[in-house]
């Protein structure tokens, strides 16, 4: 495991030659080609999980995710937490595999719309349903940094209300259904903090950015 951190100055090649980087100095710079099209590939212990990128709504969040997957930061790690009350499988963990993770050493800025604070609350323009690829954060504006959650069923909605968990990709109908099919592996875990998880591990073995000419 790579525990160095590193002052980003360059783009990491696609094909990941470059060392593995899990930590950050500061966000690392644009990498995004605005000709191209990109393509997140999640081979999982559980299938693969093939994730259209949007580089129109959201590049930026996009370009950090892109960045950390071509560094390595997301190969081997787990997704550590499934709710079906809200459909969400979640990962992008790779110091502890859980929530308590301290991520890259940054936070990215809030993008895709209007965000507002309504009665202490951030609510943001995004709305949710299955097949979506979502950056997770905590309750302060511009909090997201590396976790992300996907999302596998219509329960997913029940996150509209908030609007502020950023959608910055979305899968085919075959990846869907290996989402799904992960889900099914949800049981009731009274020793894990979130009360919940996956009956085996489910592993990313690792994140592959492909990408094309528009």
């Amino acid at each position: 495991t790579a525990t160095t951190t590193v002052v980003p100055t360059a783009c990491p090649p696609n094909d990941k030659s470059t060392d593995r980087v899990l930590l950050f100095e500061y966000q690392p710079p644009f990498c995004l080609d605005a000709s191209s099209i990109y393509t997140a590939v999640f081979d999982t212990t559980e299938g693969e999980i093939r994730v259209l990128l949007d580089t129109e709504r959201t590049p930026n969040t996009t370009n950090n995710f892109v960045v950390l997957a071509n560094y390595g930061y997301y190969d081997d790690t787990l997704l550590f937490r499934l709710d079906p009350t809200i459909a969400i499988i979640q990962g992008g963990s790779p110091h502890t595999n859980d929530w308590s993770d301290r991520g890259p050493g940054y936070t990215i800025a809030d993008e895709g719309g209007l965000f507002k604070h309504v009665g202490g609350s951030l609510i943001g323009p995004f709305t949710y349903e299955p097949g979506q690829l979502i950056m997770a954060r905590s309750v302060g504006p511009n909090s997201s940094g590396a976790q992300f959650f996907f999302s596998s069923g219509p329960e997913v909605a029940r996150l509209d209300g908030q609007g502020s968990y950023i959608v910055f990709g979305e899968t085919d109908a075959d990846g869907l259904a290996v989402l799904e099919n992960m889900m099914g592996l949800y049981e009731v875990d009274p020793s894990s903090p979130y009360g919940r998880g996956p009956k085996h591990e489910i592993t990313v073995r690792s994140v592959t950015i492909t990408s094309t000419k528009g």
